[in-house]
C-alpha cells in the first residue's frame, strides 16, 4: 500500500462549500418506530434521515414506503436497501430491491443510495425515470483497509462515470494516517462526496469532513443504534464537536493516545473553545504511531495536541523544541505547532497532579503555610512512563523522598536513578511500610474503565498511607481511592489533575486564560 500522503494546509475555499449535512439513520425493525426515529431525528436537528430498509422486518415496499415517506415529512429522506454483500442485511435479489428503491423515488425519495457494484444495472432498470428532485448516491463500502491515494482517485472516477449525482465512499482505517487519504480525496473532488473511514482509527473523518468539504456525515440517533462502526451520536456531533461552526478554516486540536476513546477532554475543550468564541475543535485521536501521526497531520491547521498514554515520552523525541521542564521530566503531554510547522513540548501534568495532592492535603491534615505538605514526606509513585515521570519530578521539587514502583522493575530502577530514589516491583510495595504517614500516587491505568474491579495495590498495604492519589478518573471514585478511603486515607481524584493540567493546556493552545471556573464546572458535570 502506498505511504499516507500529507494532509497539507490546502482546505477548499469557505466560498466554494456548502454546509456538510448530518444525517441521522432510521434503524427500526419496524415501520412505525423507524417513523417516530425520524421524528426523533428532527427533534435532534439533523438536516435527513437515512431510512434503513434493510433493517425493517417483513419489509413490503407497497404497504410500508407510502407511510414512511408521506408528505409532509419533518426531515429529507436517503433511501438504503443494502444488501448483505455490502455490509447490509438484505440477501434477496436485485430486482424486488430495485423496484423498492425506484417506489421511493415515486414516492418523493429525495435521495437514493446505490451500490457501485449493480449501479449500472440500476440506472439502466430505472430506464430515465429518476425525478428530477431525487439525487442518486452511488456508493462503495470498504470493509478491510482504506486504499491507496491512487487507488481512491480510480475509485472516485468510477463511481463518477455512473452518472452519481453524489458520490459516496467509505473505507476502514488501519491505522489514523489512512483518514489523510481520505481527505485528501474529499479536498480536490470537484463533485459532491461523501468521504467517511469506519472504525475507532477513522473517527476524525465523521467529525472533521466540514473542513475538508464532504457533502454530508452521518450521526446516529443515540448509542448503540449505529448504522456502521464507530459511528458518533448526532447528538455529540452538535453539542460537543459543534459541528455546525466546523469549516474550512477550523483549527484542529485533540487528544493523542491509545486507549483514547474514555477521555474526557473533548467535551471539555470544545466547551471551552466555544465560550472564549474560538473556532477550533478538539478531536480524539487513536494512535499507534506518534511520529507518523505527527507527520502526516502536518498542516499548520493541526495546530496543538494533548498527549497520554502510551506517547508522553516518546513526543519529548518527536518534538523540535521541549521545554527544559518537560525534558528533564523526560515525558510531554502537550504538543505545540508553530506558524513555522515547528513542534514545541511542554508539561502541565506536573503542576497539575502536584498543586492537587497539596491542595487535597491542606484541606484535610494540619500543615506548615508557608512550605509544601509533600516536604519531607515519603511519596511512593506507582508507574515509570509519563505520568510516572512528572509526579516523581514534581513531587522532588517539593522536597519529598520519591520511591518508584512498577511492574517491571528496570523502569523503575531507571526512574529512580534519573530522581535518585529507590525502586520496588509491584510484589515487593506489598510489604513496603518504613514509616507512618506516605503519600502514594498512582500513575498507571490500573482500575481504568472498563477494568474497574482492577487495583494496583491491596486494601491491606494501603493501610500504610495517609494520602493516596489516583491519576485514573474513569470512574470518578476507583477502587484503589475507594478503599483507602475505608482505611482513612485522605484521597485525591484524578479528576483534580485533570483539570488543572487542561487548563494548562488550554493556554498553551490559545494564547488566553483558561476560563477555569467553567472548565471545572463541565468537568464535574460531565461525570
Amino acid at each position: 500500500m502506498a505511504a499516507a500522503m500529507s494532509v497539507s494546509a490546502v482546505v477548499p475555499p469557505a466560498a466554494a462549500v456548502a454546509r456538510t449535512l448530518l444525517c441521522v439513520p432510521a434503524t427500526a425493525r419496524a415501520p412505525r418506530e423507524m417513523a417516530a426515529e425520524v421524528a426523533a431525528a428532527a427533534a435532534l436537528g439533523a438536516d435527513l434521515a437515512e431510512l434503513r430498509l434493510d433493517r425493517l422486518a417483513g419489509f413490503a415496499p407497497r404497504r410500508d414506503l407510502p407511510a414512511l415517506l408521506a408528505k409532509p415529512r419533518t426531515l429529507p429522506a436517503l433511501v438504503t436497501y443494502r444488501p448483505k454483500w455490502e455490509g447490509g442485511e438484505y440477501e434477496g435479489d436485485d430486482e424486488p430491491r430495485f423496484e423498492a428503491l425506484q417506489l421511493a423515488m415515486e414516492l418523493g425519495a429525495e435521495y437514493v443510495d446505490i451500490e457501485l457494484k449493480v449501479a449500472d444495472k440500476f440506472i439502466k432498470f430505472m430506464s430515465g425515470k429518476k425525478p428530477e428532485n431525487c439525487k442518486l448516491i452511488v456508493s462503495s463500502h470498504n470493509y478491510d483497509n482504506t486504499p491507496s491515494a491512487e487507488e481512491l482517485a480510480s475509485l472516485l472516477a468510477q463511481i463518477q462515470a455512473t452518472g452519481a449525482d453524489i458520490v459516496k465512499i467509505a473505507t476502514t482505517a488501519t491505522e489514523i494516517v489512512d483518514v489523510s487519504r481520505m481527505f485528501q480525496i474529499l479536498v480536490h473532488c470537484q463533485v459532491p462526496i461523501i468521504g467517511l473511514v469506519m472504525n475507532d482509527r477513522g473517527f476524525i473523518s465523521r467529525v472533521l469532513c466540514p473542513k475538508f468539504g464532504g457533502y454530508l456525515t452521518f450521526g446516529s440517533l443515540e448509542k448503540g443504534k449505529e448504522s456502521a462502526p464507530s459511528q458518533p451520536t448526532a447528538a455529540d456531533l452538535i453539542n460537543v464537536y459543534n459541528i455546525r461552526q466546523i469549516g474550512p478554516d477550523t483549527k484542529v486540536f485533540g487528544i493523542i493516545g491509545n486507549p483514547v476513546g474514555h477521555s474526557k477532554s473533548p467535551i471539555l475543550h470544545n466547551e471551552a473553545f466555544r465560550s472564549v468564541g474560538l473556532n477550533a475543535v478538539y478531536v480524539p485521536f487513536l494512535v499507534d504511531d506518534l511520529a507518523k501521526f505527527l507527520s502526516t497531520y502536518s498542516s499548520p491547521d493541526f495546530a496543538g495536541f494533548s498527549c497520554t498514554i502510551p506517547h508522553k515520552e516518546a513526543a519529548v523525541r518527536c518534538c523540535d523544541e521541549v521545554d527544559p521542564i518537560a525534558r528533564d521530566i523526560g515525558a510531554v503531554n502537550t504538543i505545540i505547532r508553530k506558524p513555522d510547522g515547528k513542534l514545541v513540548g511542554y508539561n502541565t501534568d506536573y503542576v497539575g497532579a502536584i498543586s492537587a495532592i497539596e491542595d487535597g492535603i491542606r484541606a484535610t491534615q494540619p500543615t506548615h503555610s508557608t512550605t509544601s505538605p509533600l516536604a519531607g514526606r515519603l511519596f511512593v509513585v506507582i508507574g515509570a512512563g509519563g505520568a510516572g515521570k512528572a509526579l516523581a519530578y514534581g513531587a522532588k521539587e517539593k522536597g519529598a523522598r520519591v520511591v518508584i514502583a512498577n511492574r517491571t522493575f528496570a523502569r523503575a530502577q531507571e526512574l529512580g536513578n534519573l530522581i535518585g530514589g529507590p525502586a520496588l516491583t509491584l510484589t515487593e510495595l506489598e510489604n513496603y511500610h518504613p514509616e507512618e504517614g506516605m503519600i502514594l500516587a498512582n500513575t498507571t491505568a490500573i482500575g481504568m474503565h472498563p477494568n474497574v474491579n482492577e487495583t494496583p495495590l491491596s486494601k491491606q498495604a494501603l493501610k500504610s498511607y495517609a494520602v493516596v492519589f489516583d491519576a485514573v478518573y474513569t470512574p470518578k471514585e476507583t477502587r484503589l481511592l475507594k478503599e483507602a478511603a475505608e482505611c482513612g486515607a485522605t484521597v485525591v481524584s484524578g479528576l483534580e489533575m485533570f483539570i488543572r493540567q487542561a487548563m494548562g493546556q488550554f493556554e498553551h493552545f490559545t494564547g488566553m486564560p483558561a476560563p477555569d471556573s467553567l472548565m471545572r464546572d463541565i468537568v464535574l458535570r460531565k461525570t
